[in-house]
Parts: C-alpha cells; structure tokens; sequence
C-alpha cells in the first residue's frame, strides 16, 4: 500500500504533505528535522530550508528576538505557490523584539509571493515589519504593537500587497516622536497595496499615512477599516505637536517636497474618529481622492479636511458619508452626494445606537473579522437610513445608508418597490473574503437568470442561482468549504445581459 501511495503521488505531480510542513517552537532546536514532533528553535532556521509551497508552522509563546528576520528575494514564491508563515491552529505567536537596538527592523520582507497569517510582533526597534522591495504578499491576521516606528510599513515600490484583518497600536518612536504610524504605504511605496478589516489605535503620529518622498502616481485602498486615538502615548500622554496625529493621512508631501505628488487614495467603509488632529487628513496630497460611506467622528480638528487644488485631471469624490462632533473642509472641487453635512440633513447623537467606542479594541470574531459593536451604527428611525446613493456595494433596503455600517432597520419614509433601470453584477462584498461573501445582481425585468462560479482554469465549481426571477434586487451568498485560497470568477447571464467579475478566496 506505501508504493501504491508514492507512486500516485508522483504520477500527481504532488509533494507529500510532511515534506511541505516545517514546524517552529520556543523549545525546539534548530538541529531538529523540524517536524511537529522535533522542531526547529528558529524562524529564521525554518526560512533557510523552506522551498515555494512550503508552510511553516509557528507554535504559540513567546520567541525573545534581537535580530532581524529578513527574507529576501532569493527566497521568492510565485502566484501558485507562495511560502506560508502562520500561527499553529489557534495558538498565538509572540514575537518579541524588544532586545533590538533602536533603528532594527523586526521582520524585514524583501520577497514576493508570501503569506503571513496570525503573528504577533512587537518592541522592535524600528517598524515591526517592513516589506521592502516586497510585491504580491498577503499579511492576514497580524498584530503589531509597542514597536519604536511604524508596525506596518511599505518601501521601495513594494507593491499589489494584501493587508487583511490587521491590528497595529502603541506603535512610538522615541525621543522625537514624529514617524510612528500604525500603518505606513508612504515614501516610496509602489501602487495596488490594499488594506481590509484592519484597525489602527494608540499610535504617536498617525494611523495610517501616506505621506510620500520618492514615489508619486500610486494608488492605496482601504476597506472596512478603524483608525482612532492617533497623535498620543501609550499612557495617554501628548508627546508634542510633531506627533501628528491623523487618522488617516492620504499622502501628498510635506512642505519641503510637497510638489504636486499624487497618492490616490480610495476609502469605502471606513471610520475615523478620537484623533488628535485628524479624521480624514488631505496632507498635500494633490493626487485623486474616493471617500465612499466613510464616518469621521470627534476628530479634534477636522473629520474631514482637503481643501489644497488638486493636479489637473485629479478628482476628490465623498459620497455617502457621514461627519458628526467635528469640522467638515472640502474644496469647492470637491464631487459630494447624499454626505450628512448636506440638505436636508441634521445630525445628531440620537441617530446613532452608541456613541461609546470602548469596544472598538474588543477582540475581533472568530475568523479574524472586526468586531460586532454598536459605536457609530445608525438608529432606528435615523433618516440617514436609505438616504444615500447607489455606489455597487452591497446595501439593505431601498439605497444605501450614510456612513460606514449598513443597518438591519428601513427607512421610516415608505417607497415604492425599487426597480432597476438596466441589468447589474455588483463586485462580491467582503473581497477578500472568508469564510463567505454576498453577491448582488440587478435585474430591470423577470428574466431567467443563472450566476455560476468560475475557477482560473475555466471550470464550473458552484452555481448559485438558476432560474426564472422577478425584477428586483436579488443577493445571494457564497460559503466555499473545501476550495484552497484563490483568485475565482464569477459570470451572470440573464436576459442576453453577461458580466464576469473577480472575487478572492483568502483561507
């Protein structure tokens, strides 16, 4: 039976699971083979051996580090098979640089093609981790905190980076104070980094920041992210006005080089609120900006400010969204829809369930999703509920509600059934997405409609609708169980109307 087995393995082409796994704890030894039994002392050990489609395991604890693990791009995966750096099952990782000297990097990733998942990394002495020259890598789950710079940072053209479920806070930068972000796509980043379900709190400068020296024409997209209480301590303390304090920076310069750099920066869903400066920071940035159902909240300053003229075929696009306890300064080139600081709206605390964001760090569900909170949701009755436009999100009800949470309510004002004007495939919402996601089509009459999905090699794996339905909006959701991470396709035909989208698997 052993022959039977290897010699299918071969005729395969597939590598024998054992051999892919290597294994890491805080009492192995680097001259073990490096298995679940005998594992290797050290991260670094495990990297050294590790080939593309290998995953390495890291049991839980807490691993004392006063090197940087740097990964470089002799250590390179490919889309197919990329190097796996996780968490064992539910145990949790520590991996404490805190006997680094100030200006070591904790993890430096100078690679493509690797999956990170379920690490924790703190006290180094600059940023947690940096990917540096670094492109097509998945960081999933990873928490940075207490690190002497940015937790996250991009550099040097690294980029189509995926941030996926992240927590970065307590992140400072002593003495001076000024550079320590949570998250960090700036200075000479490249273009397509996107950030998903991440959230950045605590940190001295800003939460993220897209400040920019050496690159320019990138493009950053954030998701479904929470930035607050940024320009501060640990402690609480203020350590001066160079720490900032944004919560999210969109890029630009500073005024030494400020020089018409474009960040294009694009934010669906975000929140902003308890910065020191802050919600929704311009930063020079003269570059196009896309502010969809975002809500800033009790920034000291401004929730939301860009008022610098933008380069000459650049746009600053804020729709749906939702200002409250603090400033609202947009150009007059600002493109506005359905915002709360627009007619005939007034906002008050009794649109919202809770006002109280002490649960905004609460620890996140099962899965790595944001936690299920309250803060900022609207209220029954609110009549920011199905008051704004149709972006191609997903929304509940007649149109979508302003700012960043769809509610479970309907609007207070009755309306005729919604019927669409043409047919639509909206993009699949969350995208990454695990373990489900929703898909929304569109249909302006009862048509036979089927929505099928697609594999990269053009095989049918799920149909998920087939059949006569009304005009209306329809949504279905899709719970892949036994499909391996991936790029997936899916395809609409109805009423002789096709489209086929994209959609990502993120295990």
């Amino acid at each position: 039976m052993k022959r039977i087995f290897v010699n299918l393995i071969s005729f395969l082409g597939l590598t024998a699971p054992l051999l892919a796994q290597k294994y890491v704890a805080t009492d192995g030894d680097d001259a073990n083979p490096g298995t679940i039994v005998q594992p290797f002392k050290t991260i670094t050990k495990a990297i050294s051996v590790a080939v593309p489609g290998d995953t390495i395991y890291v049991r839980g604890g807490t691993y004392l580090l006063t090197s940087t693990i740097t990964i470089t791009a002799s250590k390179n995966g490919t889309a197919s098979q990329l190097f796996t750096l996780t968490a064992f099952n539910d145990e949790i990782p520590i991996l404490d640089f805190s006997g680094q000297s100030i200006g070591a990097k904790g993890i430096s990733l100078r690679a493509n093609y690797w999956h990170f998942r379920g690490l924790q990394i703190k006290g180094a002495g600059d940023n947690g981790m940096e990917i540096n020259f670094g492109s097509n890598n998945i960081i999933e789950r990873c928490t940075f905190f207490e690190n002497r710079d940015s937790g996250l940072q991009l550099s040097n053209g690294s980029a189509n980076n995926r941030i996926i479920n992240c927590d970065s806070y307590f992140n400072a930068d002593p003495p001076d104070y000024g550079d320590a972000d949570g998250f960090a796509p700036k200075l000479t980043v490249g273009s397509g980094n996107y950030f998903y379900g991440c959230r950045a709190w605590g940190n001295c400068d800003d939460g993220w920041d897209g400040y920019m020296r050496g690159a320019n024409d990138v493009t950053t997209t954030l998701e479904n992210c929470w930035t607050w209480g940024n320009g501060y301590l640990k402690d609480g303390t203020d350590p001066g006005s160079q720490a900032n304090g944004n919560g999210f920076k969109m890029g630009g310069g500073d005024n030494s080089n400020s020089d018409q750099l474009m960040h294009h920066f694009i934010l669906r869903n975000c929140v902003a609120f308890n910065n020191k400066y802050k919600g929704f920071d311009q930063n020079n940035n003269v570059g196009s900006m896309t502010l969809l159902n975002c809500t800033g909240y009790n920034n000291k300053e401004a929730n939301y400010r860009i008022q610098r003229a933008l380069n000459p075929g650049q746009t600053l696009t804020v729709k749906n969204c939702v200002s409250f306890s603090g400033n609202v300064q947009l150009g007059s080139f600002a493109v506005q829809e359905a915002n709360s600081w627009m007619s005939p709206f007034v906002v008050t605390a009794e649109d919202f369930l809770s006002l109280d964001p002490v649960l905004a760090a609460a620890p996140r569900q099962a899965g790595g999703s944001l936690p299920k909170i309250d803060f900022m949701h609207l209220s029954s009755g609110s009549d920011l509920i199905d008051a704004g436009v149709d972006l191609g999100m997903p929304f509940k009800g007649k149109a979508p509600d302003l700012g960043a949470f769809e509610s479970d309510f309907v609007s207070a004002v009755t309306a005729t059934e919604f019927i669409p004007a043409e047919f639509r495939l909206d993009q699949n919402y969350p995208n990454p997405f695990n373990p489900e996601t929703v898909i929304k089509f569109k249909l302006p009459k009862a048509s036979l409609a089927t929505l099928k999905i697609f594999n990269l090699a053009g095989q049918e794996i799920a149909t998920l609708a087939a059949g006569l339905r009304i005009a209306g909006e329809h949504e279905v959701k899709w719970q892949p169980h036994d499909l391996p991470s991936g790029i997936y396709f899916y395809k609409l035909q109805a009423g002789g109307f096709a489209e086929t989208k994209k959609l990502m698997l993120q295990r």
